[in-house]
């Protein structure tokens, strides 16, 4: 409750900010062209890639195009604005008006007239060409984009065998046409929204119109909007600005680089979350589920799906309960163990200078501090390191006799079933959840294992995402939600799915 009043009050704060900011007093431009020019100068000053192109004849300037030059194509520059204005020139045609010269004259379609200062600054630092004239107090802008982008490739972090190949990258132009082509349907909505002080990071608000709720777009527009930062990078900023639990270990949101995963996620009445120079969407509300499904499970056959599903749901548990659980049972309840299997630990254990939790405490860290330095080394060594680093190591380990076998098996494991979990995001706090589940075996055995079960749950049932609850449809259950939570059925029995052809076949 506190840190929710806190978060209120910064939420105030900001909007007092913004008001603040908004109420003063704009600059705007004149009639005059010198004025003008020393104003965006002014604003431009120490900008060395701020380009100033004057047009006129020997008497005085009757133009001004102003721009920089990495962010424009420059072909489009010369063909579409400075032809025609040398054009209008040359026929003595001066230009006072700068509708009328935009509406005859410029073969060119994004563009904007405005007197205020700020706005065109806006337009230029997003790859606009201004176009000032003497005699008049409007300037256009017209949109010549010519920044270099990465071409279109299959995500990284959700590859697929069978499904689309395509991933979003860092243009959000780019990325919003990938979700156009996939829902042609005027009920897809697109709002805009400028965040971050000096980044001035576009961000886009989709949802499905009649099928997400209106409760929920007005939520995400109120968090959103009230944003303040110096600036946005990563759709991450936004990420922990607007989730309900900032000191969760689970995601709020689902973060995805596919756009058929914010395809189906829009179709079943979620709103997506799209920022400019960031190639993962984020998609709310989140349960726990969607954390454990994958986009290819509605690619293969439902049965395969349904069963690679429990693998999932078997194998997160063991990810967070298979550490835990051997140093509970060989420290405080070795009875629980078969006699031979017993012998055989007490055998590989001799010798061994650490109790079992350091031993596997000491195993995770390495495994962990394995698997870091595989990602951040080069792609071309950095798996070769990974593996080779952990069977070296582990194998070295054993032989000095400073850890067991046993646990290197349970280590192993453990690591695996965080490789299971497709939403990376959803991994990373799954991995986080080992270690306190580990001090609390080391410390009261089984009893700690339950009550850090206990801890969890209760932590899950009371965490929400945009005011749904984090198990639903499990807690409040809904019988009729279940058959796509622990059983992915045929699309033709799902009735958002279901076919027109079936339905009359079935009528007959």
């Amino acid at each position: 409750m506190r840190w929710s009043k806190r978060r209120t009050i910064r939420k105030l704060d900001y909007m007092r900010k913004l008001n603040r900011v908004e109420s003063e007093e704009t600059p705007t431009f004149t009639c005059d062209l010198g004025h003008n020019e020393d104003l965006l100068r002014k604003t431009f000053r120490n900008c060395a890639d701020v380009e100033y192109r004057k047009i006129g004849d020997d008497r005085s300037e009757h133009c001004l195009v102003v721009y920089i030059e990495n962010l424009i194509d420059k072909k489009m520059l010369d063909e579409h604005v400075i032809k025609p204005l040398l054009t209008s020139l040359v026929s003595n045609r001066e230009i006072h008006d700068v509708t009328e010269f935009m509406n005859k004259t410029l073969p060119v379609g994004s563009m904007n007239i405005s007197r205020d200062a700020a706005e065109t600054t806006g337009h230029i630092l997003e790859g606009y060409a201004a176009v000032l004239t003497q005699g008049s107090c409007k300037v256009l802008t017209v949109s010549l984009p010519g920044t270099s982008h990465r071409s279109i490739e299959e995500s990284s972090t959700e590859p697929v065998i069978r499904g689309a190949k395509d991933g979003f990258i860092e243009q959000l132009s780019t990325n919003l046409s990938l979700i156009r082509l996939r829902l042609k349907t005027p009920k897809l909505k697109i709002e805009y929204i400028t965040l971050g002080e000096h980044t001035r990071t576009r961000v886009a608000v989709l949802y499905l119109e009649g099928i997400a709720q209106d409760s929920l777009v007005d939520e995400v527009r109120r968090r959103v909007k009230p944003i303040q930062l110096n600036g946005v990078v990563d759709s991450e900023y936004i990420e922990e600005c607007i989730e309900d639990q900032p000191f969760s270990p689970f995601p709020q949101l689902q973060s995805t680089e596919r756009p058929d995963v914010v395809t189906a996620e829009l179709l079943e009445g979620r709103v997506a979350i799209l920022v400019d120079t960031s190639p993962f969407a984020l998609v709310a509300p989140m349960t726990l589920w969607s954390g454990l499904q994958a986009s290819e499970d509605y690619y293969i056959r439902w049965p395969i799906a349904t069963f690679v599903r429990w693998i999932r749901f078997l194998f997160v548990n063991f990810a967070i309960f298979a550490p835990s659980l051997y140093v509970a049972i060989t420290t405080f309840h070795q009875e629980m163990i078969p006699t031979n299997l017993v012998l055989s630990i007490a055998a590989a254990r001799e010798g061994v200078p650490f109790p079992a939790m350091i031993e596997a405490l000491l195993l995770e860290l390495t495994f962990e501090a394995l698997r870091e330095a595989g990602i951040r080394l080069p792609k071309t060594i950095g798996q070769a390191i990974s593996i080779v680093g952990g069977i070296v190591i582990g194998q070295a380990a054993v032989q000095a006799g400073f850890i067991s076998s046993p646990v290197v098996i349970i280590v192993s494991i453990t690591g695996i079933s965080s490789f299971v979990i497709p939403r990376y995001s959803f991994a990373n706090g799954i991995r986080l959840l080992r270690f306190p589940m580990l001090f609390l075996a080391g410390a009261l055995g089984l009893y700690g294992i339950v009550l850090g079960y206990l801890l969890i749950l209760l932590h899950l049932t009371s965490l929400r995402s945009f005011g749904m609850l984090y198990l639903s449809p499990i807690v409040p259950i809904k019988f009729t939600a279940l058959r796509d939570i622990l059983v992915r059925v045929p699309i033709w029995a799902n009735s958002r799915f279901k076919p027109k052809f079936h339905q009359e076949g079935a009528n007959e």
